[in-house]
This record gives structure tokens, C-alpha cells and sequence, in this order.
């Protein structure tokens, strides 16, 4: 019994470094897996003919023999992922090879003040799940991001979807899927570690521009979580004595000058008091909404747009300034929502690196503009299922299979 544990642990191995990899050869994966190469291909053998491994063709050549590749068969097993901010909830059913599998559901989930918001997301996700077609037994697991203090642990969050128990338990025990959880940053740093621009480096910060800026780090090729989980809350620095009041108590945090939220807030003062721009007449019922259509408004040249994208891009470039004198990361990673106005945040940020940054400290650390985005999050959060793939099992079991 032992022996088929074993080997059942090592074919959900290869199956991991096959979805994280795209495809692999044999000699790559006993590569990664530390295995021999006799093991590998008996085991790439027995999930072909199981139907789980196919052959993906040849490796391009590079002078000697080329190696042949496998893949997984792409509808093997499907993973859930949401994606959730302090206002919007999206949700995605993605296929081995993180292909969406119809569209993405899209749900207006206030978060702060809403006692109901844990109950209003499983009852979503239930019938998300049933309109998938998609049987329970296909379903990997449930990947869920989101805001707050998230202690992956013990599956709660301090700051939201308060429950008695764990969010986990509560939404295995009304879905009956494995469900894992963790902090937004958090995963979209994971999803630029394992297919973004931080795959294969070392030291990287990774910045979550969204309604705050929030921030995932990677030391040592690995996401860094800290003592209990909650390091890089970047947005709560202390940058400011502007005497405004942050959601999280204190005041002169760098979210209270430096997120989208912020830019749409000031977008909407400044619009009601006649400032000129493209932007005159914008419906101002709906913040989010509002930080789409200023990041659309400063890639099409509006100088409104882009003056608050630049002072709010100064203000994180502060930050980004403490980041390089504490860590020296090799690599800075401007990722999730605000990604989409690109090219436009590089300047006044590195105008602020130039401004509060000893030289020598930050001249090697790169800034690059995330090709993940706005999916970021989403990705992560399939990526968090995966990444405990050998070991996660069907909610009603609770034993290693």
C-alpha cells in the first residue's frame, strides 16, 4: 500500500511541474524532481496510457538529439480561481494549461461593512459551478485571493468575510472542493514567480497596484510571507504627515496618496470643480469604473489622466525607494490592475528612486511592467491550487491518498 502512495505522490508530481512548465521533457523532469530517469519514463508511460500525460512533439533542436515533450491533456481537471478586491469579485474556471473555460464571472462584492460578504461569495461560487457543467469530481480545487491581513494557516482574514470557523472549512463544507486562500499580493506575486516576468530570479519585489498597492515579495526564489504571514504591507509605510485617515486606522499611509482609488477620488473632485479634460461628463457613480476610464484616458494622451497617474506613480516611487535600501531585489515588478497604463508609471517612479535613493544601492535594480496584469491575481490563485497539487484531496477526505 505504501509502494502505490509513493507512486501516486510522484505521478501528481510530474503533473505539477507539467502545469507549471507548460511541457517538460523526461530528463527535465527527473531533473526537477530528483528522480531517476528509468522512474520518470515509467511513470510518463503509465499517465499516457492513463490518459493524463500526451506527447507534445519535439524540442527544438540545439544541436544534438532532440528530446521529445510531454504536456497534460489540457481538460484533465479544471481549477476554480477568484479573484477578489475590496470591491469587485471575478471568478474563472481554468483548464490545465490555464485556459478560461467560458467567461469570466464578473460580481460587484463590496466587501468592507458587509457581514454577509462570505455567505454572498459561496452562494456565487455554487452556482458558478453548477452553470460550468463541470463535475465536482473534475475540479482540482477553489483558489481565492484577497484583500486583508490573510493568515493561510488557520484560513481566515482579519479584515474581511469574518466568519465563527475558517473561510476554508465554510466553503468546503457548503461546496465539498478543497479551497485555499490567500492575500492578493501575495498570489499575484506568485503568478509573476511562476509565469511572469520574476520566473527564474531570485530577489524581486512584486507591486500590486489596484485600489491600494500592495506588495508580494520573493526572497531567495520563493515567496517571502514573514513571521505570521502578513510582510509586505507596503501600502500601510508611513509616508506621509498629511493628516488623512487610511482604512486601517492609522493616518499618512501611502494608500492615502498613492492607489487608484486615490486617483479616481481626486479625478472626481477636480472634474466637479470644471477641471478641463476629455474626461468632463464622466458617469461618476462608480469609482471602479471611473480608474478604468482615467488609465483608457492617460494611454490616449489626456494630460489630466496622466497627471494623476504621475503623482500617484511619484508617491509609490517613494516607497519603492525604501524597498531597494532594505532588500537590494534585483527586480521590481509594477503588476495587477494598474499595469494596463504601463510605460506611463516608469518615469515618475524612477524620477523618485533618483531623488531618495543612494545611487550605488538602486542602479541594478531593474523596473519592468507586468505582461500578467490585471489576470495576475487570477492566475495566482489557480497557481496557489496547484502548487499544493500533491496533496490536496476532495473536501470530504481528509487523509493522504
Amino acid at each position: 500500500m505504501d509502494v502505490l502512495i509513493k507512486q501516486g505522490f510522484y505521478k501528481r508530481s510530474v503533473i505539477k511541474h507539467l502545469y507549471f512548465a507548460g511541457e517538460l521533457s523526461c530528463a527535465e523532469l527527473s531533473t526537477s524532481l530528483g528522480k531517476s530517469l528509468p522512474i520518470i519514463n515509467r511513470l510518463i508511460t503509465e499517465l499516457i496510457s492513463e490518459g493524463t500525460v500526451i506527447e507534445h512533439g519535439y524540442a527544438l533542436s540545439t544541436g544534438g538529439r532532440r528530446p521529445l515533450m510531454y504536456s497534460l491533456k489540457p481538460d484533465l481537471q479544471y481549477i476554480v480561481a477568484v479573484g477578489m478586491d475590496q470591491l469587485i469579485t471575478r471568478i474563472v474556471l481554468l483548464d490545465m494549461r490555464n485556459n478560461p473555460v467560458g467567461e469570466i464571472e464578473r460580481l460587484e462584492l463590496r466587501l468592507a461593512y458587509n457581514a454577509d460578504a462570505l455567505q454572498q461569495l459561496t452562494s456565487h461560487l455554487a452556482a458558478f459551478i453548477t452553470k460550468s457543467g463541470i463535475p465536482k469530481e473534475k475540479i482540482v480545487g477553489i483558489g481565492v485571493g484577497m484583500p486583508g491581513f490573510v493568515d493561510v494557516t488557520k484560513g481566515v482574514n482579519h479584515s474581511y468575510l469574518k466568519t465563527d470557523n475558517s473561510i476554508v472549512s465554510y466553503i468546503e463544507e457548503e461546496l465539498g472542493i478543497p479551497v485555499l486562500i490567500d492575500n492578493d499580493s501575495s498570489l499575484v506575486a506568485l503568478a509573476e514567480l511562476k509565469m511572469g516576468a520574476a520566473r527564474d530570479k531570485q530577489n524581486v519585489m512584486v507591486l500590486n497596484i489596484s485600489w491600494g498597492t500592495g506588495l508580494g515579495m520573493i526572497m531567495n526564489g520563493e515567496l517571502f510571507r514573514g513571521h505570521n504571514g502578513f510582510a509586505g504591507e507596503f501600502s500601510h509605510i508611513p509616508l506621509f504627515v498629511n493628516n488623512k485617515l487610511c482604512y486601517c486606522g492609522k493616518t499618512g499611509c501611502l494608500e492615502t496618496e498613492a492607489s487608484l482609488l486615490i486617483i479616481a477620488e481626486k479625478a472626481i473632485k477636480a472634474l466637479k470643480q470644471g477641471k478641463n479634460s476629455a474626461l468632463q461628463g464622466l458617469d461618476l457613480s462608480h469609482v471602479d469604473q471611473v480608474a478604468n476610464i482615467i488609465m483608457t484616458a492617460a494611454q490616449k494622451g489626456d494630460n489630466f489622466a496622466i497627471e494623476l497617474i504621475a503623482e500617484s506613480a511619484y508617491n509609490i516611487g517613494r516607497g519603492v525607494s525604501i524597498l531597494i535600501h532594505l532588500f537590494n531585489p534585483e527586480l521590481i515588478v509594477l503588476s495587477g490592475r494598474g499595469a494596463a497604463v504601463g510605460k506611463l508609471w516608469l518615469a515618475p517612479i524612477q524620477q523618485a528612486i533618483n531623488t531618495h535613493c543612494i545611487p550605488k544601492i538602486a542602479e541594478n535594480t531593474e523596473i519592468s511592467i507586468s505582461t500578467l496584469g490585471y489576470e495576475a491575481e487570477i492566475l495566482g490563485a489557480a497557481a496557489l491550487v496547484m502548487e499544493h497539487y500533491e496533496t490536496l484531496l476532495p473536501a470530504s477526505q481528509k487523509v493522504l491518498a
